[in-house]
């Protein structure tokens, strides 16, 4: 058995805790495919908010999600993920965010490291007992500036309230993404 790719490794971490009726929230809407794999996951009663700053973003979004019949599970919405505190008001099990650039689109339109920070910290005050935050960070698009701002910060976070991890491919060529994990402990 080989090992997963990162994204991948990141879909388990949340599917092995998200259940039936949970709120989840994708930071970074994207193409929307892992969009699709948290509504999935959340069921008929549960609730998916998406956010994307692109407007291409959030209509292929909502195409994947129609194609699926799961549009009715999931809020999009055309807004960067810093304002998760104004949409989310409910408990969080778990967040994603695939960080960068929008594939095939302008490469210029990127997450940056202030924003991400300003997402996480709101989901830190909403993030259920064990409830996680799994972010795939690429280094390459703005010279690692993005990812070396959240790893600053999450170094930061109380050990005794949150475990955090990185796991990282290290023979890897072309600035290969890698997973940030925050956990939050059981009280």
């Amino acid at each position: 058995m080989s090992f997963l790719p990162i994204l991948q490794f990141g879909k388990e971490l949340i599917k092995n805790r998200v259940k039936p009726g949970d709120i989840v929230v994708d930071g970074t809407c994207g193409n929307g495919y892992d969009t699709v794999f948290l509504a999935e996951l959340i069921g008929e009663n549960g609730k998916v908010y998406g956010f994307d700053v692109q407007e291409q973003a959030i209509v292929n979004t909502k195409k994947r999600l129609e194609e699926k019949n799961l549009l009715s599970r999931v809020h999009c919405i055309k807004e960067g993920h810093e304002t998760i505190e104004k949409w989310v008001k409910h408990h969080v099990k778990a967040a994603l965010f695939n960080l960068g650039y929008l594939p095939g689109s302008d490469k210029t339109v990127v997450t940056k490291g202030d924003t991400t920070i300003k997402a996480i910290q709101a989901l830190l005050k909403l993030l259920t007992d064990d409830g996680i935050i799994v972010l795939i960070v690429y280094s390459g698009h703005d010279q690692g500036t993005e990812a070396k701002i959240i790893e600053t910060f999450l170094q930061s976070l109380s050990q005794k309230e949150f475990s955090v991890m990185k796991l990282k491919y290290i023979n890897q060529i072309n600035f290969s993404p890698y997973l940030l994990a925050i956990e939050r402990k059981s009280s």
